[in-house]
């Protein structure tokens, strides 16, 4: 579950805005040790697969980053913001283009 609010204020002629992401990561468990199945099964599979992409989405940040400061290679790496519906909720959030 998420919960998005964006706000727009007017200040002296211009705009700004804020957006606020709160997203419910509970459900990173092992399936095997918590006996779920069915229904609960299939979500545990997809909360900890886009658990999985969002720390792929964060390395790939932090590399770039990396590669900038020590000058190498080229500066704009592939990040998987595609790759699950929490990176794409995400995306401006950690640093994406939208």
């Amino acid at each position: 579950r998420h919960l998005t609010r964006e706000a727009r204020r007017r200040h002296r002629g211009a705009f700004s805005s804020a957006k606020f992401h709160l997203v419910d990561l509970a459900g990173s468990e092992r399936n095997k040790r918590t006996g779920a199945s069915g229904h609960r099964f299939k979500e545990s599979i997809n909360i900890n697969s886009g658990l999985l992409a969002l720390g792929n989405v964060i390395n790939a940040i932090a590399d770039d980053q990396e590669r900038r400061k020590q000058d190498l290679g080229p500066r704009h790496l592939h990040v998987p913001y595609r790759d699950s519906k929490l990176t794409r909720l995400l995306q401006d959030s950690l640093g994406g283009n939208s």
